[in-house]
């Protein structure tokens, strides 16, 4: 192979990037980062939920037992896990624990990608890899035979063997110099999130956790004025992390904004107690990728590879919502392929197809094709955004409502709200769903 600059350069510092310079640096690999932030996580939204068996499998492979689960700067162990179905005016909550969520293996927890994002970079700097921030990669560089052999960013041409794009959501790498398809409006969603700094024993006590524990809540129904999508809220150690995702295509056919949902879900009467008294510190977007399985593209090319969010490695189940898992585990493989190819002396697609063989029997693409029905069934099932609130809350109602009159039995009482949605195409609806899922 010919000379380069660096065995590995790696574009984009988040959970894929950072592990795939951690990992090929551990293997012995000159590697470069080069992160378009000012640092690591600049550009990375606060706040959100990381299933930690990815990481915790890495650096019990790689840090020689240096790097334990209670080194990394998670904010709260999440021990509480709680589902919401909201209409205009009332909420039912599904509010769920058990020691197994915080088992070692099974354990998840809140994090701010900033700081999270910063100590990932130092973790691979101090296993060997160079590190440019404040510089965006404007294309990938090619041979005359269409293979990747580094990067272009401002008046710097930099080269690799082999180059590990892991850019994000916004794939505009993949897509120019790649042949990524740009993502169809149904499958990409707008988030908007804002974190609220509260004292830790004020987000204990609205949330009935123990100190240093923390719960994580999916909403569905109004809180997106009807739109395919849902809120979310992540405890934080001193702060809540709150926020809607929405897909672009039912927001822009939608009669209000995805502002306007989020000021109307925080006021919400399930949410506004929650935020009493809480500051507003920060406010942000990104884009979501919502399809699934398929909706990743190619990721395996002549001298490169693609991971994280920039292969879409995303998915929302409704229940549970995972990328960062994903994101670990492919930046993982990424550089675990690179490195043996890099030994092999070929960096062709062919010898780099160790990157598919690993996704494809690991939980990454076996899980998101378990649930690659669901996009489409939830695209399709506008119900659930619109009528089931108001149906639950109906439902609700004529169970706890108690007014002095006459009350009859419990099935007479909820029958004729069933059959106003039709019982058929409710059974119909439900058991498409459960097949989704």
């Amino acid at each position: 192979m010919a000379d380069t600059d660096f065995d590995v350069i790696v574009v984009g510092s988040g959970c894929a990037g950072a592990i795939a310079a951690y990992v090929a640096a551990k293997k012995g690999k000159s590697v470069l980062v080069v992160e378009r932030g000012e640092y690591a996580g600049a550009k990375n939204m606060t706040g959100g939920r990381i299933y930690a068996h990815s990481l915790r499998s890495v650096f019990n492979d790689y840090s020689d037992g240096e790097i334990t689960i209670d080194d990394i700067p998670f904010e709260r162990k999440i021990t509480h896990e709680r589902m919401a179905l909201m209409d205009p005016a009332a909420n039912m909550t599904i509010d769920f624990t058990s020691p197994e969520l915080a088992a070692a293996g099974s354990d998840s927890y809140s994090g701010l990608r900033g700081p999270f994002d910063q100590w990932l970079a130092e973790t691979a700097e101090a296993a060997g890899a160079e590190y440019i921030c404040g510089i965006a990669v404007e294309e990938l560089l090619k041979d005359d035979a269409g293979r990747i052999i580094g990067i272009k960013a401002g008046d710097d041409e930099i080269t690799a063997q082999v180059t590990i794009v892991a850019e994000g959501v916004n794939n505009l790498l993949a897509e120019r110099n790649l042949g990524a398809p740009r993502p169809a409006d149904h499958e990409i969603a707008v988030g908007i999130k804002e974190t609220f700094e509260l004292p830790a024993a004020t987000i204990e006590d609205r949330f009935l956790v123990p100190e240093g524990e923390g719960a994580a809540m999916l909403f569905v129904g109004d809180c997106t004025h009807g739109s395919v999508g849902g809120g979310f809220l992540y405890t934080n150690n001193e702060s809540i992390s709150l926020g809607l995702v929405a897909t672009i295509k039912n927001m822009a056919a939608s009669d209000t904004t995805i502002y306007q949902a989020l000021d109307d879900f925080k006021r919400h009467p399930a949410v506004a107690p929650i935020l009493k008294g809480a500051e507003l510190v920060e406010h942000s977007g990104h884009m979501v990728s919502e399809g699934g399985y398929n909706m990743i593209p190619d990721y395996l090319f002549d001298g490169c590879l693609i991971a994280g969010d920039a292969a879409m490695l995303c998915m929302n189940l409704g229940y549970q919502v995972r990328g960062m898992d994903f994101a670990v585990a492919s930046g993982r493989f990424a550089a675990e392929a690179a490195v043996e190819a890099l030994d092999a002396g070929d960096v062709s697609k062919e010898s780099l197809a160790g990157y598919r063989s690993r996704m494809e029997n690991s939980f990454v693409l076996k899980d998101l094709e378990t649930f690659k029905a669901w996009p489409t069934t939830m695209e399709n099932w506008p119900e659930m955004f619109t009528d089931y609130p108001v149906m639950i809350r109906e439902a609700l109602n004529a169970l706890f409502v108690v007014n002095g009159k006459p009350q009859v039995h419990l099935k007479a009482r909820m029958m004729p709200i069933v059959k106003q949605r039709g019982l058929f195409k409710l059974f119909k609806q439900v058991r498409g769903a459960l097949k989704a899922l």
